[in-house]
């Protein structure tokens, strides 16, 4: 039987690349609508009626999908990967990390993020505890500022929870809301500003991104794989088995974050329009894709298609097209999703053994390396025929500078951030805490009984 899926692969792929050429080429799409004619188009739309109640109603949704990303879907994602004596440990910092970045997000961080009168690495302070931040439009011209500023906190709460499944297992509880505290305030909050706020990513490099490429997957992806170095492995890793305790818990998150995706991506246009149907639609179809092409890869060279590999490809495929879902064809969509889940799939398969880091949960293998493969293959096939706001030429080098601003910054402040935290409370517990589970040493709960 395994002789047949190298040409049975092959052939898949044959069929994806004629198939992506005929809809390139078969596609007719209207002419291109300039910046200024987008902006006209909105101004004319805000004077006729203020507040659009379709735009807000999706806006609300999407807000809505992504915090369901995080709780309950990246909580079982990860939950189920590791060992069930920590399960619970994974749940308690999500949700910390969601009240943490609450707090921070109302009193400084959607001001230093998206107000205006700011530098190129933070905006202003005159948004600061919400001032101003009510029922108008603001940022997005039809859509209220208070439901713009809740949308984009949920993509503060999901950021830094992934990089808890770099270190799953073995940091202390109080090490890690420290570290997530500081992590958005040197990452972060300069991130979006630099990509969403008008600042150096989006005006001095002039690089595109989405619904979060740089800002959300490469700056959490390189922030795990330093902290899982620095941390070291965990005890037994490479000695003795650490299987998921249930595939099932993982199996059901996978389903929840590709639910929840729809408001990451889609909702990132900003309004209920043809460029949120648009990256809808791309969306689905390199989610579909890579989590078939990772099955088979996996198949190929270990023997069995698992479920973990299923869900993993399918993550893998809605990271590499997060930066590009409002930039790039439905046709382009399945080379994101061939590409996102082959090269991540290596990245895990191979990659991690080869370099000798415990990466608990994959975190850099499906984050940073996915959302550095989308943000170089957004400079690729980004079209300026389905969104006006891709330049004519020039974009692939500024996405690369992106990429490579992004990583340096990213390790630089998360080495930093992790020094003054050991000193501070220290990183790891004591090896009786981790043998015995940290579910119960720090939170006094088990997450079964028999």
């Amino acid at each position: 039987m395994k002789k047949f899926l190298k040409p049975l692969l092959l052939g898949f792929l044959a069929v994806i690349c004629a198939g992506v050429a005929f809809a390139q080429d078969a596609a007719t799409p209207a002419a291109p609508l300039t910046v200024e004619q987008r902006l006209a188009e909105l101004e004319t739309k805000v004077n006729a009626t203020g507040i659009d109640k379709g735009d807000n109603a999706w806006m609300l949704t999407s807000s809505a999908l992504v915090l369901f990303m995080s709780l309950p879907g990246l909580a079982l994602f990860y939950g189920g990967i590791v060992r069930k004596k920590n399960v619970l440990s994974v749940f308690a910092q999500i949700f910390a990390t969601a009240g943490i970045a609450a707090i921070a997000w109302w009193a400084i961080g959607f001001s230093l993020a998206f107000a205006p009168d700011g530098n190129a690495i933070f905006g202003g302070t005159g948004w600061a505890f919400f001032k101003g931040v009510g029922g108008d439009p603001g940022t997005l011209a039809t859509v209220s500022q208070n439901i713009f500023a809740i949308f984009q906190l949920t993509f503060a709460i999901i950021t830094p929870a992934l990089i808890v499944g770099a270190i799953a297992e073995r940091m202390k509880f109080s090490a890690v809301l420290l570290f997530i505290t500081i992590w958005l305030f040197l990452v972060y909050f300069p991130f979006a500003h630099m990509v969403w706020g008008g600042g150096y990513l989006a005006t001095t490099i002039k690089a595109i991104d989405f619904a979060g490429g740089t800002v959300v997957h490469m700056t959490s992806g390189y922030s795990a794989l330093v902290l899982a170095i620095l941390l070291g492995k965990r005890i037994g890793y490479g000695k003795e088995p650490l299987p998921p305790h249930s595939v099932v818990l993982t199996a059901t998150g996978t389903g929840i974050l590709w639910v929840g995706w729809y408001g990451f991506n889609a909702g990132s246009a900003g309004a209920a329009d043809g460029i949120a149907g648009n990256a809808f639609a791309t969306t689905t179809f390199a989610a579909a894709i890579a989590g078939l092409t990772w099955g088979f890869a996996e198949w190929i060279f270990k023997g069995k298609p698992s479920v973990l590999g299923f869900s993993s490809g399918v993550i893998a495929g809605l990271v590499a097209i997060t930066p590009a879902a409002g930039f790039v064809s439905v046709g382009s969509s399945i080379i994101f999703g061939v590409l996102g889940g082959l090269i991540p799939f290596f990245a895990v398969a191979y990659l991690k053994n080869w370099l000798g880091y415990d990466d608990a949960l994959d975190t850099f293998g499906v984050h940073g390396v996915g959302g550095t493969l989308g943000a170089i293959l957004t400079g690729v096939f980004a079209d300026p025929k389905i969104n006006s706001l891709v330049p004519e030429s020039g974009l692939l080098v500024e996405q690369i500078k992106a990429v490579v601003v992004t990583a340096i910054w990213s390790v630089v402040a998360t080495a930093v951030i992790a020094f003054i935290v050991k000193l501070v409370v220290g990183l790891r517990p004591t090896e009786e805490v981790e043998r015995e589970g940290l579910d119960l040493a720090e939170h006094g709960e088990e997450g079964y009984h028999s």
